[in-house]
């Protein structure tokens, strides 16, 4: 019977993991088929990604994606960290409403969202990268919000002050104290706001101007005009460095746990 479970229990997990990746991998093989056919196999090729590196158009919204989810993550967090700081000087009730307040954006439906914010911006500016990033940016702030709030609730306001009445001046104290206890909140809530800003199509959409073109948007006009095998080229390689990336957060995240698990044996 625990044998018969246990089976169960992994092949539940791995069916789960086969419906997750089998569509990656189906991406991952064309991305090498000589073939334009996703039915036929034409032999292997990297041509794809020679001609990726070659088209202008793909490369030109990698370099504005780039741009604009860094900036937007880096803008979010700024903002979003103030925001908490504020919020953990408010009175309870307050700092409750004003959580659920940044986790509208997070509930309203993408298309609402876009098409509220081209309403706005179309009155006040013209709609191009600025109106992106000012939309990206309201985008990410929630997720910074979610990720550093815990860690000032869970910090405690004492040492703060213990430092304070020490002699440490407000910067000084909450560079050295408050900082470092919410520097894996700020990590974690800016690669969520880059992610959920590479990964936007809809808002993108409403608030880019004409000539303007992201990965997602790029990618829309593209299959609009047929399926580029160069899509499955570009499609790889962002998943491969994300996979990358990601890899790497959870080497330095355990090697720095092992770190602090050894000082607190010695």
């Amino acid at each position: 019977m625990v044998k018969a479970k246990s089976f169960i229990e992994k092949f539940y997990v791995a069916f789960i993991g086969f419906l997750l990746y089998a569509p990656l991998l189906v991406l991952f093989v064309c991305s090498f088929n000589d073939s334009k056919s996703r039915t036929v196999w034409g032999g292997f090729t990297l041509h794809w990604y020679t001609d990726l590196f070659q088209n202008e158009e793909v490369l030109s919204a990698v370099r504005t994606s780039l741009l604009l989810t860094t900036l937007a993550a880096l803008i979010a967090t700024l903002i979003g960290t103030l925001a908490c700081i504020g919020m953990t000087a408010m009175k309870l009730r307050f700092q409750k409403v004003m959580e659920g307040l940044s986790n509208i954006p997070l509930l309203n439906a993408d298309i609402v969202t876009g098409v509220a914010i081209m309403l706005l911006f179309v009155h006040f500016m013209s709609l191009g990268f600025a109106s992106m990033l000012i939309a990206h940016v309201t985008l990410g702030l929630p997720y910074i919000i979610l990720n550093v709030m815990p860690r000032f609730q869970q910090l405690d306001k004492n040492v703060y002050e213990a430092a304070q009445d020490l002699g440490a001046s407000a910067v000084y104290a909450f560079v050295k104290v408050v900082l470092p206890e919410i520097i894996p909140g700020i990590l974690s809530g800016f690669f969520f706001a880059f992610t959920v800003s590479m990964d936007d199509f809809v808002v993108t959409y409403f608030t880019k101007g004409a000539g303007i073109n992201t990965i997602s948007t790029m990618l829309y006009q593209q299959l609009r005009r047929g399926i580029n095998p160069q899509m499955y080229a570009l499609s790889t390689l962002l998943f491969l460095t994300i996979l990358i990336l990601l890899g790497l957060i959870n080497h330095m995240s355990a090697t720095k746990q092992k770190k602090a698990d050894r000082e607190e044996d010695r």
